[in-house]
């Protein structure tokens, strides 16, 4: 949620209210929730000083434990068919056990005002979950799904801003401070919401064609209209044979969180996806492939440079982070209302930026964890004033989204309260304060004139912010206000901050205060430079939100060092367009797709200014032959797009992995890649980190006839319907789809596999290599089935490899676990026969020589295993599932 945290590391460190290694060593006292510069800010300030009553409830409710919160991920079919599992297996099980310790136990209920009932809480304690055995079965269900990345473990409020943003098919989606991802995950969702079942309708219309009947493009099915989305219809997205064609941007300026940012989202296996690292003030123009004007006018080398608009744009940004009291509880006593100050002024500049790379008519969400109006209406006040008023800037009414959500009007006036505890009305004052012998010439730190309430900013609605407190329903502190473009502007230049004080002197004889200018990241070549961002380079984000859900030895290795959060100069120049129009035209030739360079040293590889390099992204023709050798392999239907597939190495060729993305993606990677070695992944101007969806991983295979090349099981639901029936293998059956997920490595003889029925049925017509295995009930074996679970097989796609002996599902064990779990409600340890052959081949090459000659055959059966993984390939193969990035991937220092 936020941003929030204040202890000048956004990215890590020593957190407020984190866990602490030493705190397993010795015990602390029960820290006093008490502040009184805290206390009288806030009470004069939302003027609980004369409503005793509420007074008590607001900070009463400061001082006691967030409520246990999650939500469910992914597709929305997929999402309500685990959060099902939730309601019908676990809730009666937690109703049962009434009372711990004296306390009263509930079970989870859903969240009232978010949709689809797909986010949950319960205020029975995590420590009572993790402990407490009751709850053993429940707590292994929420570690198992989040795992898998069917669960976020999110905090509510944090739910909120995107859900406000009203993302639609097909847009064009940026986080500007994603890191560690929750909120991106939620947005990432929503582009993709409604895909199933527009491309399950262009599916189906292909099917009818192959199969002779007649038919026509994609049209809506009449009974699915009755109940689904508007989001569903073909009509919503309808370019690419119902795939989503949006995109997600997301970004952080930590280079350590971005890769964090990276493993949160990577569990939605999305084409759609890009992830870069910037500092948000200044954060750099897409280029799209530019398009050629008019044939007509017989001027080919005549085009039109285009830059990316985006239709929505999320800045949840750095912030003080006082309304985290609940869960960051040190900040009880380290808050002063310097933290909030020292933000403002970064804070506008993104909130600027963000509006500036913003389509007209689309929206920005800024949102913080702070209550302070310094960081919250005051800045959204001064963005509007520098972006050209509310003829440019509108601040849209939200108090009918969501509404049971209990929220309270934005301010319209508030005072400052500086270091020292002094409150103040307006920048008047403080001039005058300053020009006075009991300053000393001296004014308030860090107070500038946009944190002020004026006369502009009366003349906006800013009642129409969203503010969220922790006593209206149960939750953390809140700010979110939506923002609507109307038209495109050039915005202003932001102040700086005070700079000492020189000894210019007024009329009076008193010392004039004298403030720094520099231009926020502007639309024109010269605004956004080294020199004229003037902010924040690596600002490090003030504390991790509740909503990380993230592997917690992901977030220990990736833990990045802090950073003073103070306003630092950027040592990189950023690209910006002219006008960011794309009506403007200038002379230069189209983009193509990356051409892998013919040489490289190996020795010396370039890194960018922070250190760090990235292997560079490189798309492959369709003609290149292990795209031909794929497609031929796989009998892949022509109508899915070869020209998407991309690698991650200088030389562009095919090495360990081979992701897929979409088209949009594949213009932004291509249009901002430079053809010479700039020691970035991508432009000098444009940090790439990640994009797109691993689609196949190269597995050694026993014959040149068997591809090289087998499917990624996160790239397997967007390939699945286009593999020709030659490598699909049909599952119906729950048991078949256990004893599948229970043995890895099951083993069969002669083409026979009783043990793995509808499966074992195929062995005999089966060559070697990788196959899909479609896994769909058949309504003849549900009867039968009905006593195996109360939850029904669900239809899924999985990759499975057959060598010459056995079979496996190319799962990671997690996901083997997991859905054991979901399904059969087994907790069964794993069976690996690969292991097992290598501790016996072990075991044999200890024995005596005439013992070795009697097992040869077996010995040779298993060394001709690796058409399927051998043991220790098998570990690298679950590996590479379940890490943040595979070989292709990994960044060198």
């Amino acid at each position: 949620m936020g941003r929030g945290g204040f202890k000048r590391n956004r990215g890590g460190g020593n957190r407020g209210g984190g866990r602490s290694k030493e705190r397993h060593d010795r015990a602390y006292p029960e820290l006093i929730k008490e502040n009184q510069k805290l206390q009288s800010y806030y009470n004069h300030l939302l003027q609980l000083e004369n409503d005793e009553t509420e007074r008590e409830a607001f900070w009463a409710a400061f001082r006691r434990e967030l409520p246990h919160s999650f939500r469910f991920c992914g597709s929305k079919g997929h999402a309500q068919s685990v959060q099902k599992l939730l309601q019908t297996r676990y809730i009666p099980e937690i109703a049962q056990i009434g009372e711990y310790d004296g306390h009263p136990v509930s079970p989870p209920q859903a969240v009232p005002w978010y949709p689809d009932n797909l986010a949950w809480w319960m205020t029975t304690s995590k420590t009572v979950i993790r402990k407490f055995p009751p709850f053993a079965a429940f707590q292994k269900f929420l570690v198992s799904e989040t795992t898998v990345g069917n669960i976020s473990r999110q905090e509510v409020v944090s739910m909120i801003p995107p859900l406000l943003m009203d993302v639609r098919p097909g847009m064009a989606v940026l986080d500007l401070c994603a890191a560690p991802g929750s909120k991106a995950a939620q947005l990432l969702e929503m582009v993709h919401q409604g895909e199933e079942a527009r491309v399950r309708k262009v599916m189906r219309s292909i099917e009818k064609s192959l199969a002779g009947e007649e038919t026509t493009a994609p049209t809506e099915d009449d009974e699915e209209n009755t109940s689904e989305d508007l989001a569903s219809k073909l009509s919503a997205d309808p370019s690419d044979d119902g795939r989503a064609t949006g995109v997600l941007v997301a970004n952080d300026a930590d280079y350590k969180r971005s890769h964090l940012l990276v493993h949160q989202l990577k569990r939605l296996s999305s084409p759609n996806i890009i992830v870069t690292n910037h500092d948000a003030t200044i954060y750099p123009s897409l280029r799209l492939p530019p398009l050629p004007i008019d044939p007509s006018t017989k001027q080919p080398t005549q085009v039109q440079q285009r830059y990316l608009k985006f239709d929505r744009i999320l800045a949840d940004v750095p912030c003080s982070g006082d309304g985290t009291l609940r869960k960051n509880v040190n900040m009880w006593k380290e808050w002063n209302p310097g933290n909030a100050l020292g933000l403002h002024l970064v804070q506008v500049r993104i909130l600027v930026r963000a509006l500036q790379m913003l389509k007209t008519g689309g929206r920005v969400v800024y949102s913080t964890c702070s209550l302070n109006p310094v960081e919250n209406e005051s800045v959204v006040a001064s963005a509007i004033a520098l972006c050209g008023g509310p003829d440019k800037v509108e601040i849209l009414e939200s108090s009918e989204m969501l509404p049971q959500l209990k929220r309270k009007p934005g301010l319209t006036a508030w005072k400052i309260m500086d270091k020292s505890g002094r409150l103040w009305s307006s920048w008047d004052e403080v001039e005058a304060y300053t020009a006075s012998e009991e300053s000393d010439g001296i004014a308030p730190s860090r107070i500038v004139p946009t944190m002020f309430a004026n006369e502009a900013s009366k003349q906006l609605p800013l009642e129409r912010c969203l503010r969220v407190y922790p006593h209206l329903q149960d939750t953390g502190g809140f700010f979110i206000v939506v923002l609507q473009k109307k038209a495109e502007f050039k915005a202003k230049t932001v102040p700086a901050g005070p700079a000492a004080p020189k000894k210019a002197q007024h009329g009076n004889g008193k010392p004039e205060i004298v403030l720094q200018e520099t231009s926020v990241a502007a639309e024109d070549d010269a605004a956004v430079t080294e020199n004229g961002a003037g902010t924040v380079a690596g600002l490090k984000r003030m504390a991790e939100d509740d909503e990380a859900s993230v592997d917690s030895q992901a977030a220990k290795k990736l833990k990045p060092e802090g950073s003073n959060a103070e306003a630092e100069k950027t040592e990189a120049s950023v690209d910006a367009e002219p006008e960011l129009t794309q009506d403007e035209t200038a002379e230069t030739e189209a983009p193509t797709a990356a051409v892998a360079s013919n040489s490289r040293d190996d020795d010396v590889r370039p890194k960018n200014s922070g250190g760090h390099y990235e292997e560079p992204f490189k798309y492959l023709s369709a003609d290149h032959q292990v795209v031909q050798d794929i497609q031929a392999f796989y009998h892949l239907s022509p109508r899915f797009p070869n020209d998407r597939f991309m690698v991650r190495n200088a030389l562009g060729e095919p090495a360990k992995a081979i992701y897929y993305t979409s088209s949009l993606v594949r213009d932004i990677l291509v249009s901002n890649s430079s053809s010479e070695s700039s020691g970035r992944s991508g432009g000098p101007n444009v940090k790439f980190i990640h994009g797109g969806v691993r689609m196949f991983v190269k597995q050694e295979s026993p014959s040149a006839e068997v591809c090289r090349w087998r499917i990624q099981a996160e790239g397997l639901p967007l390939l699945s319907g286009y593999v020709g029936e030659e490598r699909v293998v049909h599952l119906h059956k729950k048991a078949t789809l256990k004893a599948l997920l229970v043995e890895m490595f099951p083993k069969f003889v002669d083409g026979e596999g009783a043990q793995l029925g509808e499966v074992g049925e195929r062995l005999p017509s089966m060559g070697m290599g990788c196959y899909v295995v479609k896994v769909a009930p058949r309504k003849e074996d549900e009867a039968a089935e009905a006593l195996l679970g109360d939850v029904p097989l669900e239809p899924m796609t999985l990759p499975l490899w057959k060598s010459f002996h056995s079979l496996n599902l190319m799962l990671p064990k997690e996901d083997r676990a997991a859905m054991l779990l979901r399904i059969y409600n087994d907790t069964t340890p794993l069976v690996n026969n690969s292991l097992k052959d290598k501790g016996n081949k072990a075991i044999e090459a200890a024995a005596p020589t005439s013992a070795n000659a009697a097992i040869g055959e077996d010995t040779a059966m298993t060394d001709a295993a690796p058409a399927a993984p051998s043991a220790s390939d098998t570990v690298t193969n679950e590996s590479a599932e379940i890490n943040d990035y595979d070989a292709d991937d990994a960044p060198s220092s």
